[in-house]
């Protein structure tokens, strides 16, 4: 035993001895990771200081009789703001992929539509709106964030909010327009079941110290920064049954015949026979629901992507404002949900509640300061219009693609939405005649 003691203790002294002498050389193998992600979160400070933004407020036209595709060409613009950056300019110049945000707003039933952009892309944001709603009307905006007191929740105004996620993985798709009723060419506003409807009606609801406001970030990505092509026709393989399991099955027989013979020297029985494959497609032996979800799936994909967060927040002067509200905009989420496709969800780590007795019962000790500080995570990170974890990536994105998009947000007429809060043009733009005189 004591001999034993010795040479461990020798042992020891010699391994100390090493990590001592040589502890600087394993420093940058532990640590690599973590100076790069500074380095990264450095440079792209640096970057942020150059990248300037802007905000449009959004006046729609008493009536729209534009389709709702017109507005799938307006993302389908506003998608030109993808500039990957090449190995420099990540690096060392800090580039990111730029952002626009799009915003509701409720402040004290009065409704207005924001859109938050860089400015050096204003001529593209401008020429994609004009170029298929030459009506609308955009004003140069102040950031509304910053006309609230900076330090909510205080002593006077508190805040309800959170972000959005998809139930399934985002290649399924949301409820679109097209299932919300059957658009053609000569299909009239008054006839639509807009699903914006719910969100305005609650937004004017709201009365003076109140306020709502919903947001989506939207990031315009492709197959490279966002494998959503990849992954999707994993998911058709696999319901379409193109994996082929057999092969997996005859894989598996085989190993555990293997083991029979080496472990227990038991013998097989004898060639197995494989039964004739039946002379269906895989495609032929889905159910028409499972056919149905396929095609969804193939069609999501074959549009153009936008990387997005969601999210909403309440607020108000405490003795004013109204929590029940709530439920207007988890009605407006809800309308874009299917059983069989996808469901649009409150994202748990961001919802501003803390249950007491999780964490071990500790948030019966600790729970007035951890709704303070979810709180104050929320509203900062929606006034910076960032992902709710930023400066990590935030697994809880999802992609939307255009038709998904123009069905969650689009210009809207007097006639499919009548509540008189929405801020409106009430006169058209018109060219002057052509014959006065010069």
């Amino acid at each position: 035993m004591e001999e034993f003691l010795t040479t461990l203790s020798a042992t020891l002294l010699v391994v100390w001895t090493i990590i001592k002498t040589w502890w600087w050389v394993l420093l940058p193998i532990f640590a690599w990771k973590r100076f790069i992600f500074m380095w990264r979160r450095w440079r792209e400070e640096a970057y942020s200081k150059t990248v300037g933004y802007a905000m449009f407020e959004i006046k729609m036209p008493g009536e729209v009789d534009r389709p709702f595709k017109a507005m799938e060409q307006v993302f389908a613009g506003w998608w030109m703001l993808f500039d990957p950056a090449d190995w420099w300019e990540y690096w060392w110049e800090g580039k990111y992929q730029v952002k626009i945000s799009i915003e509701i707003v409720s402040d004290g039933g009065e409704i207005h539509f924001y859109l938050r952009f860089p400015k050096a892309l204003r001529n593209l944001i401008e020429a994609s709106i004009y170029s298929q709603y030459p009506e609308v009307e955009l004003i140069d905006a102040e950031d509304y964030t910053k006309k609230i007191p900076q330090d909510i929740p205080n002593e006077s105004w508190d805040l309800w909010g959170c972000d959005y996620e998809l139930m399934k993985p985002d290649i399924y798709p949301i409820k679109t327009y097209e299932r919300f009723f059957e658009e053609t060419n000569i299909s009239k506003e008054y006839q639509r079941i807009d699903p914006m409807g719910a969100l305005l009606e609650g937004l004017s609801q709201t009365k003076p110290g109140e306020q709502i406001w919903v947001q989506f970030i939207l990031k315009p990505v492709t197959n490279v920064e966002n494998n959503y092509k990849d992954r999707a026709k994993a998911e058709v393989a696999k319901l379409a049954f193109r994996g082929d399991p057999k092969a997996n099955m005859k894989d598996s027989t085989l190993i555990k015949k293997a083991i029979d013979v080496v472990a227990f020297g038991k013998m097989p029985d004898g060639p197995v026979v494989d039964k004739p494959e039946s002379i269906l497609p895989p495609e032929m032996k889905l159910t028409p629901g499972e056919r149905e979800i396929v095609a969804q799936i193939e069609h999501k994909i074959s549009k153009t992507m936008f990387e997005t967060v969601s999210r909403f927040i309440i607020l108000g002067e405490k003795d004013k404002w109204n929590k029940a509200n709530l439920k207007n905009i988890l009605g407006y989420y809800a309308n874009f949900n299917t059983e069989n496709t996808n469901n649009l969800k409150p994202w748990s780590p961001s919802i501003t509640k803390i249950h007491k007795h999780e964490s071990f019962f500790t948030n019966l000790f600790l729970h007035d300061r951890k709704l303070y500080l979810k709180k104050r995570k929320l509203i900062s990170q929606y006034s910076s219009r960032f992902n709710y974890n930023f400066p990590k990536d935030n697994k809880e994105n999802f992609v939307l693609n255009l038709e998904e998009l123009a069905s969650m947000f689009h210009f809207v007429g007097r006639s499919a939405i009548p509540s008189p809060n929405v801020q409106r043009i009430e006169s058209k733009k018109a060219e002057p005649p052509t014959n006065l005189p010069s």
